[in-house]
């Protein structure tokens, strides 16, 4: 499920860029400021606006620490400020006195690459805040740049249409011409290195433009020291130029930002649209996740940034979410049919049948009455038994009923504890939480102390694990830290 769970609407004119930190989120806008909050609870800092440039700011973005934010502008020069004071650090002057569109950090912060309307490209060396490389595209404006996850090389991208890979040293390692029709807008590497069959190290790239796709490209570096880039995917899940894009911090999800004001968030690897959000009132031109919480950020020509939160292990294939139904969620402390989460295992056969008429569910009533569930076997429901054992046809009203079902187990449980931080196994909090077959999230040792035990069966389904394969889940994990720690 994702919830909008706040609108900030502190920007004059149109939002172009929006950037976390682990605990912050700048925005900037056409207005010639950068606003900074605490992504805590999205209260603006004291020292916001961030006011500098001379004309509107195109993007922005965070040191890795998060103690340094880079801005750029149409006056030529990348800004970089303290997030400690709101002060002024430094003005790098861009070669050329050419506006600058877009400027990003190296994974660790030791370089800053900036591009210019005139396709000028400067490679900052961050440390002594001193010009270290210089290049160019001619003909072209650059619009979109990113830095590999080992930061030894970046991707750039033109109005033009296409992709070009460089070195440190400002080498053109590799161009992928007319990737995209009429320009690139955007383009980022996902945050993680892969190994191909053959051994060699793999990099995901996606793009976008204004030829309305979002693309997936896998770039190899090869034993022969060659760059191959190759097409993986393209993604069509939106009917007009999509703008911006971004990779979640674990490369798991990939969201975009187009002039047909939606939202669209993905699985990445397989390219599946989980959700399109239409709450956007003009074009979509930036969009990012946090690094440390379930949170998306967009902002928009409308001249807002909205504030989405995504709820871990609820997925709804191709699911839209319309403008009166993305307001604020916030299941803690909901009560239903009278119990705590808590007492769910214990209701009995009427008290889900009350639960299914509250939550608007009556189309199912006579196929729960017939088969007698009760609370233990209601959480217990996949959609597979669902249709299998109950019978229920509608593909659409079986994703409803487990929707609900999710919902329900993220009730927290009386102790204060999220129901979804316990191992459905030992119902303790996990230390190493992992994705089983099922799509269920397990302790490790748990899970694979039941597959030895238990033929490879679901703990919560019953049913055969087609796979004992477990996947680490990493953002659950990082879920669990930061609530642990705030205890």
């Amino acid at each position: 499920m994702v919830s909008l769970i706040c609108t900030l609407q502190s920007h004059r004119d149109d939002v172009n860029c929006v950037a976390f930190s682990g605990d912050l989120l700048a925005t900037c806008s056409a207005d010639k400021s950068i606003c900074v909050y605490s992504s805590r609870d999205f209260s603006e800092l004291p020292f916001s606006p961030l006011s500098g440039h001379g004309y509107g700011v195109h993007c922005c973005c965070f040191s890795a620490c998060g103690q340094y934010l880079a801005s750029c502008s149409t006056d030529a020069t990348t800004m970089v400020w303290s997030m400690d004071t709101g002060e002024i650090e430094a003005v790098l002057e861009h070669p050329g006195r050419s506006p600058v569109r877009v400027c990003a950090f190296s994974p660790d912060s030791s370089h800053l690459v900036s591009g210019g309307s005139d396709g000028s490209i400067a490679l900052w060396d961050f440390t002594s805040r001193t010009l270290r490389r210089t290049g160019a595209v001619t003909d072209t404006s650059i619009v979109a740049c990113s830095f590999t996850p080992c930061g030894q090389m970046f991707i750039t991208g033109s109005t033009y249409g296409d992709l070009r890979l460089w070195d440190l040293n400002m080498n053109h390692l590799h161009a992928e011409k007319n990737a995209h029709d009429l320009g690139v807008s955007c383009a980022e590497f996902a945050p993680k290195m892969m190994k191909g069959t053959d051994g060699c190290v793999q990099f995901r790239l996606a793009s976008c433009g204004q030829d309305s796709l979002l693309k997936i490209w896998i770039v190899s570096l090869l034993p022969s020291a060659g760059i191959k880039m190759q097409l993986a995917r393209t993604l069509t899940g939106q009917s007009a130029p999509v703008l911006s894009c971004a990779y979640s911090p674990d490369g798991q999800m990939l969201v975009s930002g187009s002039v047909d004001k939606t939202v669209t968030v993905y699985q990445a690897d397989e390219g599946i649209l989980l959700y399109t959000l239409h709450q956007h009132d003009r074009y979509v031109t930036a969009c990012a996740f946090s690094p440390t919480a379930p949170l998306i950020a967009t902002g928009s020509m409308d001249k807002s940034v909205n504030i989405w939160r995504m709820e871990e292990g609820s997925s709804a294939q191709g699911k839209s979410l319309p403008d009166e139904k993305a307001g604020f969620s916030n299941t803690e402390g909901r009560k239903t049919c009278g119990h705590s989460r808590l007492m769910v295992s214990e209701w009995s056969e009427e008290e889900v049948l009350a639960w299914l008429r509250e939550e608007g569910l009556e189309a199912v009533t006579d196929a729960f009455k017939s088969n007698n569930i009760d609370g233990e076997e209601l959480l217990s429901l996949s959609k597979e038994t669902l249709s299998s054992d109950l019978h229920i046809e509608s593909l659409g009203l079986r994703s409803k009923v487990m929707k609900k079902i999710e919902e329900l187990k993220m009730v927290p449980v009386s102790n204060g504890t999220p129901d979804e931080f316990l191992c459905p196994i030992t119902r303790e909090i996990m230390k190493d939480p992992v994705i089983a077959a099922d799509g269920y999230s397990y302790e490790r040792e748990a899970i694979e102390g039941w597959i030895n035990t238990k033929n490879r069966t679901s703990p919560m389904t019953n049913l055969p694990l087609q796979t004992t394969l477990l996947t680490p889940n990493r953002t659950l994990k990082m879920a669990i830290f930061r609530w642990s720690t705030s205890q």
